[in-house]
C-alpha cells in the first residue's frame, strides 16, 4: 500500500476512536437525567446498566471472526452506524426494561467497533513498523473529554433527546466522511494480501503458547481497565468524603487522571520507540503503583490531585501495548479476546472497590488499583521472555 493510503487510513481510524470516546462520554453524562426520565430505582438502573456491559462481552465474542470473514474496516464502519443510531435510543424509552434493552444495542455496537477498529489498527502498526497504538488510544481519551465537556455544557438547555441525536447527526456524518475514507484503503489483512506487500498474515488458528500469550496480555488489559473503572466511579467520592473537597474540587479529579492519561499516550509512541515494550510497561506500571498509593493514601487533596495524574500516567500506554501485542500475535481473534478482558476489569472494578469499601475503607479499597496495576508490571516482566516478538 502506498505511503499516502497509510496516512489516510490512520487519519480514518483515529477520527473513528474519537468518535467512540465522543459518542460514549456523550451517553455517560446523560445518565442522571434519563433514570429521572424512566423512574429507574439505583437498583434498577444498575441492572438496566448492565445491558451495555452484557451486549459488549457478547459482541467482543464474536467480532474477531467477522473481521475475519468481512475485513476490519467494513464491520468499524457498520458497528459505527450502529453506535450512533441506538445512542438516541434511551431518551425515547420509560421503563428500566426498555432502556436496559436499547443499551444492549448501544453495547454491541460499543463492543464490536472496539474489537474491529483495535483489530485495523493492529494492522497498521505491523505495516508501518512503528509503536503508534498509543496515539489512536489517545484519541479515544480527547474524543471523551470533548464528548463529556459538550455535554456538561449543553445539559442544562438541551433535552436528553435533543443532545443525544444531535450526537447521533455528527457521529453519522463523521462515519460517511471517515468510512469512505477507510473503505478506500486497501485492506492490510490477509484478504489483501495480493494488493499490498506490507500485510502480516495473522495466524488463523494459534497454537496453545500463542493463546496462552494472549491471555497473558490480556490480564495486563484487565488489570489497567480495573484502574480506569475504579477512578471513574470512586475517585471524586474519595476527595469529597474523605479529603473534605468540595464537589467541584472532587470532580477535578477524574479531570487530572483522565487529562494524564491523554497526554501520556500522546507521547506514547516516542516512549515505545525509546524504551520499547518490556521496558514500557515496566515503567507505566511501577509509576501507577506510586500514584495510585499517593491518591489513596495522601491526607490532603492537592497530593491526592497529583496522585491521581501520576497515576493516568502510568496506566496510558498499558491498555494499547497489551492489545497491540495480543492482535499481533492472534489477529482480530487476540484482539477480541484481550479487549473482553480488558473491558471484563472495567467492569469488576467499581463494584469491587465499593464491596471493599464497605468491608474496610474507600482509600484502602481505592490502594487495589495500586496491587493490580504491580500484577500488570509483574506480568509483563514475566512474559518478556515469552514474548521475544
Amino acid at each position: 500500500m502506498p505511503g499516502t493510503d497509510l496516512v489516510r487510513l490512520r487519519l480514518a481510524l483515529t477520527a473513528f476512536f474519537a468518535l467512540d470516546g465522543f459518542v460514549f462520554a456523550g451517553w455517560v453524562v446523560r445518565i442522571p437525567a434519563i433514570k429521572e426520565q424512566t423512574g429507574a430505582s439505583a437498583g434498577s438502573l444498575g441492572l438496566a446498566l448492565l445491558g451495555v456491559s452484557a451486549g459488549a462481552v457478547i459482541t467482543m465474542t464474536l467480532t474477531g471472526r467477522l473481521c475475519r470473514r468481512y475485513g476490519s474496516h467494513l464491520v468499524t464502519v457498520v458497528c459505527a452506524v450502529v453506535l450512533c443510531l441506538s445512542v438516541g435510543l434511551p431518551p425515547l424509552t420509560h421503563s428500566p426494561l426498555a432502556l436496559g434493552l436499547v443499551l444492549l444495542l448501544f453495547g454491541a455496537a460499543y463492543g464490536g467497533i472496539n474489537v474491529a477498529f483495535n483489530s485495523a489498527a493492529v494492522d497498521l502498526v505491523a505495516a508501518l513498523r512503528r509503536p503508534i497504538m498509543p496515539s489512536f488510544h489517545a484519541a479515544f481519551s480527547l474524543g471523551g473529554m470533548i464528548g463529556a465537556g459538550l455535554g456538561a455544557l449543553v445539559a442544562g438547555s438541551l433535552s436528553p433527546t435533543r443532545h443525544l441525536w444531535g450526537l447521533a447527526a455528527v457521529g453519522l456524518l463523521v462515519t460517511a466522511v471517515a468510512g469512505r475514507a477507510l473503505m478506500r484503503c486497501a485492506p492490510l489483512t490477509p484478504a489483501g494480501a495480493g494488493r499490498t506487500g506490507t500485510e502480516r498474515a495473522a495466524p488463523r488458528r494459534p497454537d496453545r503458547r500463542t493463546r496462552a500469550l494472549v491471555i497473558v496480555f490480556g490480564l495486563i488489559a484487565l488489570c489497567t481497565a480495573y484502574g480506569e473503572g475504579a477512578l471513574a466511579d470512586w475517585g471524586a467520592l474519595h476527595l469529597e468524603e474523605d479529603l473534605g473537597a468540595s464537589p467541584g474540587a472532587a470532580a477535578v479529579g477524574y479531570s487530572c487522571f483522565a487529562l494524564a492519561m491523554t497526554v501520556g499516550r500522546l507521547t506514547g509512541t516516542a516512549q515505545l520507540e525509546r524504551l520499547g515494550r518490556t521496558r514500557t510497561l515496566l515503567a507505566g506500571g511501577s509509576t501507577a503503583v506510586a500514584g495510585m498509593l499517593l491518591g489513596a493514601l495522601a491526607p490532603s487533596l492537592w497530593a491526592a490531585l497529583l496522585g491521581y495524574a501520576v497515576t493516568g500516567l502510568g496506566l496510558a500506554n498499558l491498555f494499547p501495548v497489551a492489545v497491540e501485542r495480543a492482535g499481533a500475535l492472534a489477529g482480530p481473534g487476540g484482539v477480541a479476546t484481550a479487549s473482553t478482558l480488558g473491558y471484563g476489569g472495567m467492569l469488576l472494578g467499581p463494584p469491587a472497590i465499593g464491596f471493599m469499601a464497605d468491608w474496610f475503607s474507600l482509600p484502602a479499597a481505592l490502594t487495589s488499583v495500586a496491587v493490580l496495576a504491580a500484577v500488570a508490571t509483574v506480568i509483563g516482566f514475566a512474559a518478556r521472555r515469552a514474548d521475544a516478538g
